[in-house]
């Protein structure tokens, strides 16, 4: 193997090996050392939004008279390479590290200098200019704001409008299928399936309307802070010239922070934003669970749907298959449902200027809001569209449901309606073949007034 090579660089604290190849210069390499802790990196939505940031940053100072010209297209050409995902390899940094994210915002400083140089054929510095009118201190909670819109409006708003639609789609192809409802799990009156599947899909509009009340609050931005909040060693244009340009990369209204204050010292919108994710994954569970109760079987469960088949189901049992997705979906939620608490942890974590959790908060927050998109697609086109509604079977336990009786309450009160459901149970009979025998109601009426159907339309039976 041929040996490594290496050059050296220097920080305010002396002279680091670099690896030859690297982008990177002495502060990250320094950290790489400092923080061999879990492997993981920062996601790509996150390295994409410093990229914009910085790119950002840079226009604001040469419409500011503060950087030239070139060196700002130099430093811009660099972020943009960034954004784009050119130059990923050269983030190594673990998430878990310094609590202001400084470590990462020095790496990306380097690596767009770096581009930077390349892109002038002249040294261009990581903190004087790359970093000019900025502190990680306001840099990286842009960043995370300027992601998390990101990823939310344009990726898992559209997936879970997906879902929705897929949703209602089904609901209406299964109008016709009347079904046993449940409450505690035990015979209830009857549902229509697209009643059923109405309810998730208002979960999942719900969903969204809690997502877009959020954004608002996403898109103001720290930036124009610098270290404490006062924004020292910017002008007060740099803030609102920099979300300026952002809007334009990314067509999002982005706006400077009214109170810069806060937005370093707090994380609060991203707390509530990742609220929102939990309150959907408790959707996606409902609905997970509902899904693999409602396909049990086939013979021994409830057998009301059966899922598209999409894999073997065990390694030792032929012909078993398994309710994956739902399954998957399940953890999915899990994994939200714990990031959400540890984001609530981070967030407590503002001391007095700046929170000292920034990195596993944006890692845990761009996770949940990727997973749950990659989430909803599945659910909506792997599980929802394609599975079929066991129409004749549910039809005959809804027929047979001794709970039926329930319409009766209205003629022949409470206490009579209970001996009815106990004997038809008792007995395996349907409800209106005892009916008949312990009421006056003729047949005629009890088709009527017993038909699962017509049950499912509510109100009040005339007698």
């Amino acid at each position: 193997m041929a040996k490594k090579k290496f050059r050296i660089e220097r920080d305010s604290m002396g002279a680091m090996k670099v690896p030859s190849d690297a982008l990177w210069a002495a502060q990250t390499q320094r950290n790489i050392a400092n923080f061999p802790i879990s492997g993981q990196r920062f996601p790509r939505a996150f390295l994409e939004a410093i990229g914009l940031v910085k790119g950002c940053c840079a226009a604001a100072n040469a419409g500011l008279g503060l950087m030239k010209g070139r060196v700002a297209k130099a430093v811009q050409a660099g972020a943009w390479q960034v954004a784009a995902g050119e130059v990923d390899d050269h983030f190594p940094l673990d998430v878990f590290q310094t609590g202001s994210g400084t470590n990462t915002n020095m790496n990306a400083n380097e690596v767009i200098a770096a581009l930077a140089s390349k892109h002038l054929k002249a040294k261009v510095h990581p903190n004087d200019q790359v970093n000019m009118c900025q502190s990680s201190n306001d840099v990286i909670p842009t960043t995370i704001h300027v992601a998390a819109h990101l990823e939310t409006s344009k990726k898992l708003i559209p997936a879970l409008k997906h879902l929705e639609k897929t949703i209602r789609r089904k609901a209406k192809s299964v109008d016709t299928v009347v079904k046993t409802g449940r409450t505690h799990l035990m015979d209830a009156m009857p549902v229509r399936l697209s009643q059923e599947l109405g309810a998730w899909a208002t979960q999942i509009g719900n969903g969204v309307k809690r997502l877009e009340s959020t954004l608002p609050r996403i898109a103001e931005l720290a930036i124009g802070g610098t270290a404490v909040g006062t924004g020292i060693n910017a002008p007060k244009a740099f803030g609102p010239k920099v979300a300026a340009e952002l809007k334009k990369r990314t067509g999002i209204a982005f706006k400077a922070a009214p109170d810069r204050f806060e937005k370093l010292a707090a994380q609060d919108a991203a707390v509530e934003l990742s609220g929102q994710l939990k309150t959907i994954a408790v959707s996606f569970m409902k609905i997970a669970n509902d899904l693999r109760w409602m396909n049990s079987g086939p013979n021994c469960g409830l057998g009301e749907i059966t899922l598209e088949g999409l894999a073997p189901g065990s390694s030792i049992m032929p012909g078993k298959i398994n309710p994956i997705i739902p399954e998957a979906t399940a953890m999915v939620c899990a994994r939200v449902i714990g990031n959400d608490a540890t984001i609530a942890i981070a967030g407590q974590s503002g001391n007095f200027q700046l929170n000292v959790m920034l990195p596993v908060l944006a890692f845990d927050l761009l996770q949940s809001i990727e997973i749950l998109t990659n989430t909803a697609g599945l659910l909506a086109d792997k599980t929802i569209a394609g599975f079929a509604a066991n129409k004749k079977h549910v039809g005959d336990l809804a027929e047979r449901n001794p709970i039926l009786v329930t319409a009766l309450n209205p003629i022949t009160g409470y206490d009579l309606g209970a001996k009815i459901a106990k004997r038809a149970y008792r007995e395996g009979r349907k409800v209106k073949e005892v009916a008949a025998e312990m009421t006056t109601l003729s047949n005629g009426k009890l088709d009527r007034l017993l038909d699962p159907a017509v049950l499912t339309r509510g109100g009040v039976l005339k007698k």
